[in-house]
């Protein structure tokens, strides 16, 4: 407005403003310093109307501003407004996720924690079952129109433990903080101006923040996880009425019919519930990856674009660049002295307990390499000998990206540089140091990255299967935590912290959760293959340098056993164009062929793996020479649609696909091609392992998927 032309007849700005519109209770705000005007809620024909008045100098709708956590849902691109395919704006898909309901099966949850502040958000869905369960430390009216439910599952644990002195804390309440910020990663609340220690400060949010929670405590412990006590509340959450489940748990690799999540995810996926698994942590190790069956969305962990810098300074006046999360009392700028792996115990390099002679690392910094106990842990031990500072070694990554909340100064560095600092204390006379932080840093260069610790393939149960299926942020994620236990998870770590850096592909695994239930509320008629089918065909494999994304373990490109299908993209995702929807019958026929004791159901099943309506290729040359899969997409996109296949196959096969053109008449149509994989392979050649990709694309849509092939 322009405010100096309010007439005299109007005691107030504010009186004005509400003779120019016809309802007395429109107006949400007067505005008088910062900007002159008001905000109302009015019709379209209303705000043009005062578009034309003399006194108005502009009228224009108002738009969503999407809060930032501190990072991933910006690195994700889910901060803007924009558009799908079919003219929706992605706010209304926003809006629509409050009636989607996501189940963590965890160690509990933290009610009181601002990420689950349900103000705001309409009633409780009427179709929701489940319940709030009291307990020790719980009560149960903690729960409200976020967090509208609360169970534990124990039983298994306390049948285990009876006749000990330690069972564990009965209720949903997490004294572990991993429940906790898995949940608040998937749907929290967003919390204004929270950080760790001053590190990725800003507002603090869910990537689906309005969607509702429900957690099911079945660990006692981040490492306290039964298999009886994880099935029984993931059908407790199917018969409750989640849409999605959010797994961050995973054992070792089991047949399918023996894994009590593979059984579960099963159930629930035939129930249209679509179901989230951590890859595991277990990387860079081959076939390390966990949680392999395909009715599952298997997530492992890349990084985003911000870091928590730290430096280390040498006596020859050489700076190295790391990581840390330290807010103790700094270092300062004197030098001092610097050593690594010295004294009688052959073990001192990885700074265990017992290992460190006092009178050699008295008042110097200590060179750790990573391994054998927990890297806050080393800092104690490093303190505990008279150490004044840590330079902690990862050699297994060319670069470190993770950081952790040390009570020691520690920077953490990779191989790289680590050797570098290892051969200057080795050679000086008098080797010095110092130790700085920066604190956070974002628009790192490259990013995403795939992350040491994230399992790799192949797939160790069912080779034909690709896994992982994504990687999404899964590297120094700020969430919810835990009151009753310290950002390090030491006994010895009494900082209270309400939100915590933690990393790893169970962090990984709840953005994925959040984007599933993004997607429920975009399509709610989409089954979880088509969800899945979505994610993985939409994600991409090029980074921030405009190269293909790197491996931290290597610094060179990754490839699809580290990444599955690339790094999520919900923007691409919600607008896929076709899906290879697989039914419920053809998981059938392949989990028939794990059964030792196949059932009356299990009259048909595949005789190959690989013939699964997967929207990724694993294939395996062995007596056979020539591999021939065939797949059905469906039309989600555009009517009169036509696709055209483009093969990008390595050398050493050849690839060739039948038709090459697809047309789709309507939405809901499927068309079929057969893909025909021959082994073109040096019989003298080593080579065990090579990547390709089959895309199908038009203007609008690309559909992707990636291929591995594999020589015994």
């Amino acid at each position: 407005m322009n405010h100096n032309s309010k007439p005299l007849s109007h005691a107030t700005h504010h009186d004005w403003y509400q003779s120019l519109i016809s309802t007395s209770d429109s107006i949400l705000y007067t505005y008088t310093t910062a900007f002159h005007g008001f905000a109302a809620y009015l019709d379209p024909q209303e705000a043009e109307s005062l578009r034309n008045k003399d006194a108005v100098l502009n009228v224009f709708e108002d738009r969503v501003y999407s809060a930032q956590t501190t990072r991933t849902p910006q690195f994700l691109g889910l901060n803007s407004s924009f558009g799908l395919s079919d003219g929706r704006r992605f706010e209304e898909i926003e809006h629509a996720s409050q009636d989607v309901i996501i189940g963590v099966i965890d160690s509990g949850v933290w009610a009181e924690s601002k990420s689950f502040d349900d103000r705001g958000m309409p009633e409780i869905p009427k179709r929701w079952k489940g319940k709030c369960m009291s307990g020790k430390d719980f009560n149960k009216r903690l729960c409200n129109k976020k967090l509208i439910g609360a169970r534990y599952f124990l039983r298994a644990h306390e049948k285990q433990v009876s006749g000990s002195n330690h069972v564990g804390v009965i209720s949903p309440r997490d004294y572990d903080g991993h429940g906790t910020h898995c949940a608040s990663i998937a749907a929290g609340s967003p919390v204004e101006n929270v950080s760790l220690f001053g590190y990725a400060k800003g507002t603090a949010r869910g990537v689906a923040f309005r969607a509702r929670l429900a957690s099911y405590k079945v660990c006692l412990g981040s490492d306290n996880c039964r298999g009886a006590d994880v099935l029984a509340g993931m059908e407790s959450a199917i018969s409750d009425g989640v849409d999605v489940l959010s797994i961050s748990l995973a054992s070792k690799p089991e047949q399918h019919y023996l894994d009590p999540i593979a059984y579960g995810a099963l159930f629930a996926m035939s129930k249209r519930i679509f179901v989230s698994v951590a890859a595991g942590n277990a990387g860079p190790r081959k076939s390390s990856i966990v949680n392999v069956a395909p009715w599952v969305m298997t997530v492992g962990a890349g990084s985003v674009d911000r870091d928590f810098r730290a430096y280390a300074l040498l006596g020859n006046k050489q700076l190295f660049k790391g990581m840390s999360i330290y807010n103790g009392p700094r270092m300062g700028s004197k030098l001092v002295g610097l050593v690594y792996h010295r004294g009688k115990n052959s073990s001192s390099n990885f700074c265990l307990d017992g290992t460190l002679e006092p009178a050699l690392v008295h008042g110097k910094v200590v060179i750790c390499d990573i391994g054998g106990i927990g890297s806050v842990e080393k800092g104690l031990v490093v303190r505990r000998a008279g150490g004044v500072g840590m330079i902690l070694v990862n050699f297994v990554s060319v670069k470190e990206l993770s950081a952790e909340s040390h009570l020691l100064p520690t920077v953490a560095v990779g191989k790289k540089v680590g050797d570098l600092i290892k051969q200057y204390e080795k050679t000086d006379p008098n080797p010095r140091a110092t130790l700085g932080f920066d604190g956070t840093v974002v628009n790192v260069q490259p990013s995403p990255m795939v992350a040491d610790f994230s399992s790799r393939g192949p797939n160790p149960v069912t080779p034909q299967i690709l896994k992982p299926d994504i990687i999404a942020p899964g590297v120094n994620i700020l969430a919810a935590w835990s009151e009753a236990i310290g950002p390090s998870s030491l006994k010895l770590d009494n900082r209270i912290v309400k939100f915590n850096v933690i990393s790893g592909t169970s962090m990984a695994c709840p953005h994925v959760s959040g984007i599933a239930a993004l997607m429920k509320a975009a399509h709610p008629n989409w089954s979880p293959s088509a969800i899945k089918s979505a994610i993985m065909t939409t994600a991409y494999n090029i980074d921030n340098t405009n190269s293909p994304i790197r491996d931290v373990v290597t610094g060179s490109s990754s490839n699809p056993w580290a990444y599955g299908s690339g790094y999520v993209n919900p923007q691409k995702a919600l607008s896929p164009g076709l899906v290879y929807d697989t039914s419920d019958e053809e998981y059938l026929k392949f989990w028939c062929l794990f059964l030792e004791n196949p059932n009356p159901s299990c009259s048909r099943k595949f005789s190959d793996p690989g013939e699964l309506n997967y929207p990724s290729f694993s294939v395996l040359f062995g007596s056979n020479s020539i591999v021939q899969y065939s797949r059905e997409l469906t039309n989600v996109g555009q009517i009169n649609s036509t696709y055209k296949v483009k093969v990008t196959a390595p050398s050493t096969v050849a690839v060739t696909v039948k038709p090459t053109k697809l047309v789709f008449k309507s939405v809901g149509e499927k068309q079929r091609y057969t893909v025909t994989f021959m082994d073109k392979k040096d019989k003298k050649s080593n080579l065990k392992a090579a990547f390709g990709w089959i895309v199908w694309s038009n203007a609008q849509y690309k559909v992707s998927s990636p291929v591995a092939v594999t020589w015994p």
